[in-house]
């Protein structure tokens, strides 16, 4: 057997917990050892599973995450209220010129005031001058397309 290979061994080396303070001693190849849980207060050996230990701050990681996620979905929840807005003018509609000027000359400047006049049914609309039949298709396909709920009169297709 090589001489001097062999670490030194301490009989009385000092074990400490970090958690709980507690302390004891064994015998070690280190003279001082330091533990984050003993068994005097891990939840498995005293019973209390339920409990969580905070290893390197993961807990307070986890609730950040958590906390970052719910502010995204709160965004996107209030940037798809805003989008469906009545308030929403109708030239952000996408429509032709044509009928955007048809709308504004009868004084349908938003999109609550066209979900409003298409209670009465899609002839409400039609009934405005220079506004017509494609006009109408083309509303109605943007207004579904910005998740705008339609009337059920302006469901029904009148010829």
């Amino acid at each position: 057997m090589k001489t001097k290979i062999q670490p030194k061994y301490y009989p009385e080396a000092k074990v400490s917990c970090a958690s709980c303070g507690n302390e004891w001693t064994t015998g070690s190849t280190v003279p001082e050892i330091r533990t984050e849980v003993c068994s005097n207060c891990h939840p498995f050996y005293t019973g209390q599973q339920a409990r969580i230990l905070d290893r390197e701050g993961q807990v307070d990681r986890f609730y950040k995450r958590l906390q970052v996620r719910q502010d995204i979905v709160a965004e996107k929840k209030a940037a798809s209220e805003s989008k469906t807005s009545p308030e929403r003018p109708v030239a952000e509609l996408k429509l032709s010129t044509k009928a955007v000027a048809a709308l504004a000359r009868a004084d349908i400047n938003t999109v609550g005031d066209v979900l409003a006049k298409l209670e009465g049914g899609e002839k409400a609309l039609l009934e405005v001058e220079g506004f017509g039949r494609k006009s109408l298709i083309d509303l109605k396909k943007q207004l579904r397309q910005m998740g705008y709920q339609l009337p059920a009169a302006a469901e029904e297709i009148e010829i």
